[in-house]
């Protein structure tokens, strides 16, 4: 793409874009039923604007006011939608140019999904677009819409009421916008900016990622991919993402043959190999998903809820078999549901009934619930004064909370209508003083009445649309590679005390020099402690990007080896065996071999190091398997030269240090890895 086509898709153009003042359909008229659905639309977003047709002989067009040419507008429109057919295309965007108007969607198809030349037609429109100053979504474009700004220049039925909230959303496809403004609608999920994407032309789903970055409306973004066209700005506007605080939850399609043809008949993308961009999502930190309904609803999860920021989960339901079913799927996740304090479940108690239990997962049972009011000593049933006391439980990160039943309508009861109105105002309250996230979630994957959108909307509030789906949007959730000390306490809990942190830099090469590094911390405080230890290291040393902080258990005894490859400018990859840690540099006994080597030749190598009396079980150490410890080097000179060899690999460094030695056990404790032009550490 040219710089002058850069200019016309950066973020500051697609905010005035994706927020036009007035709409002119170009091509309307009473016989264009794409037209009927984007005056619907817009009459069901409660679009302000100005909307006029232009069609040189209609006459009318669904009420609207229609004039022969853009020329005839009383004034220049913010957003042209080109309904025109593809040979016309290109004079409407002349026609644009000289009014200086600045923005269009096109509809018409037969551009580069069908062949190559189709794809000269689009490059051909593309290089008039640009000639003109015209920022174009599309073509073979549906539109888009923004709840916020009440704009939906949408080709589509879309469900009423529009909601305005936290999700930004961007899909490569057309009719699957219309599937999810519906689930969205049914769940009473707000968005920010909806926009099919197209063929993307010239406005590509990156440079809509990065325009939603940077929307103060929007908390968290939702893209359908079947292909990622330019993999370098991708990253570089995901990281933007991740260090601006905005989870990005992506479904890609084409995983399977089949799926990676359907993406080429559709829109001629070329998706790529699975594996590859599995890995490729999560090292940039997206949340990949595997269905529209987990989209969404992981998509709502970050946007509505503060972020769980660990895996302790307590759980507060009015069902045992609701309990089941959340236990194993949480185990599948791995979400852990920890007993609950003794001192939450002696407060739980007396609000339970003599048949209930107080321990995590909490079945509340239908005591004391709108069904049973008589049992109720005020408008909080059991569950609520459970989560009251559980929000407090230091053994928990969040809390899953499946206690509200919204009804189809208000209640005729006035006593059931009022009680459950405040309650849903309790509970709003309660959620946002809560020390840790509540989560809402209902049973199954139900939808939301009237009524209780209602309820949800004023309040600012999303129940997650049935168990297995939040769940699994609960697991996947995992934010940002940055962490917290509350996730290193979690961590560290899993992992087993006592545990080592070191903060995760590629810029910092030796982490103990810095007061990076920290070890044998035995307690959750000193977890926290330590943790902002690490992290205040890292942060000042000038220039470093921090990626976290590594959590692994502690380990002691043993011997610490070295192991690493370096290429030589004449030889090519060495391989040097040492004593590892802080000694490699003060003892200098190392052996050393150019690769490829086998576990034979390492056996050899360890055998003339003057440290190898510890690695034989001197002064009553455990003597180590050196078997076991010669096949790990061994294969570590492989991985090296399959770096080297690899097409952008230009290997510089590989190192373990420490290789950690004890027995049978051998373990990489510490790993740096530089390759030619990037520097990647661990």
């Amino acid at each position: 793409m040219t710089d002058r086509a850069r200019e016309l898709v950066t973020p500051q153009r697609l905010r005035e874009f994706f927020a036009p003042r007035s709409i002119a359909l170009v091509g309307a008229s009473d016989n264009s039923g794409w037209a009927r659905f984007i005056v619907a639309s817009c009459a069901t977003a409660g679009f302000a604007g100005p909307l006029r047709a232009v069609h040189p002989r209609a006459r009318s067009a669904f009420g609207l006011p229609v004039v022969p040419s853009l020329r005839d507008l009383p004034e220049p429109a913010d957003l042209a939608f080109i309904l025109a057919p593809l040979p016309a295309v290109e004079g409407v965007l002349d026609e644009m140019g000289a009014l200086g108007m600045r923005n269009a969607v096109v509809l018409a198809s037969g551009y580069r999904e069908v062949g190559e030349d189709g794809r000269a037609l689009e490059d051909a429109m593309v290089a008039r677009a640009v000639a003109n100053g015209v920022t174009v979504l599309g073509p073979n474009c549906l539109g888009f819409v923004n709840a916020h700004t009440r704009s939906a220049p949408y080709a589509l039925m879309l469900p009423a009421p529009l909601t305005a909230g936290p999700v930004g959303v961007a899909l490569q496809s057309g009719a699957l916008a219309s599937v999810v403004l519906a689930f969205a609608k049914a769940h009473a999920i707000g968005l920010s900016v909806l926009a099919s994407m197209g063929n993307e032309s010239m406005m590509k789903t990156v440079d809509v990622l990065d325009y939603l970055v940077e929307d103060e409306a929007t908390r968290v973004i939702c893209l359908f991919l079947e292909e990622i066209g330019d993999p370098a700005k991708f990253a570089r506007v995901a990281e933007k993402a991740d260090r601006a605080g905005k989870p990005v939850v992506a479904l890609k399609a084409g995983s399977s043959p089949v799926g990676r043809q359907a993406a080429l008949a559709h829109t001629g993308s070329v998706t790529g190999d699975d594996a590859v961009v599995d890995a490729a999502l999560r090292q940039l930190n997206i949340i990949r998903v595997a269905g529209l309904e987990e989209l969404l609803t992981t998509g709502a999860l970050l946007g509505y809820h503060r972020w769980p920021r660990g895996r302790r989960m307590g759980v507060l339901t009015l069902s045992g078999g609701a309990n089941d079913i959340i236990a194993d799927a949480a185990s599948a996740q791995g979400l852990r549901i920890p007993e609950f304090s003794p001192e939450t479940a002696a407060a739980i108690t007396p609000h339970l009934p003599p048949f209930a239990a107080a321990h995590n997962p909490l079945d509340a049972t239908a005591f004391g619930t709108l069904a049973n009011l008589s049992a109720r000593k005020g408008p909080l049933g059991a569950i609520d004064h459970a989560l009251d006391i559980a929000v407090q439980d230091p053994n928990l990160d969040f809390i899953l909370f499946s206690g509200v039943t919204l009804p189809e309508a208000r209640p005729a009861d006035e006593d059931v209508a009022r009680t459950l109105e405040y309650r849903v105002d309790w509970l709003a309250g309660r959620m946002a003083s809560s020390p840790i996230p509540v989560i809402l979630a209902g049973t199954t994957c139900v939808n939301v009445s009237d009524y209780g959108r209602g309820l949800l909307t004023r309040h600012g509030l999303v129940v997650l649309g049935g168990l297995s789906v939040g769940i699994s949007a609960l697991g996947r959730a995992r934010v940002s590679g940055q962490g917290s000390a509350a996730e290193a306490v979690a961590i560290a809990g899993e992992v087993g005390l006592p545990v080592a942190l070191k903060v995760c830099s590629a810029q910092i090469t030796h982490k103990s020099d810095i007061g990076g590094v920290v070890l044998g911390l035995s307690s959750a405080a000193e977890v926290r402690a330590g943790y902002e230890k690490v992290r205040a290291a890292g942060e000042a040393v000038p220039g470093a990007r921090l990626d976290g902080v590594l959590v692994t258990p502690m380990r002691s005894g043993g011997t610490e080896l070295l192991a690493g490859v370096t290429v030589d400018p004449t030889f090519g990859p060495v391989l040097a065996v040492g004593l590892g840690g802080i000694w490699v540099e003060i003892l200098q006994d190392t052996s050393l071999r150019l690769l490829p080597v086998d576990a034979a030749e390492v056996r050899r190598m360890l055998g003339e190091l003057r440290g190898l009396p510890l690695l034989q079980g001197a002064r009553g150490a455990r003597p180590a398997d050196l078997d076991a410890v010669a096949e790990a080097i061994a294969g570590l000179g492989r991985a090296a030269l399959s770096l080297d060899s690899a097409p952008h690999g230009a290997l510089r460094a590989l190192e373990v240090n420490p290789l950690w030695v004890n027995g049978d056990q051998v373990e990489a404790l510490d790993v740096l890895v530089v390759t030619e032009g990037t520097e990647q550490g661990q």
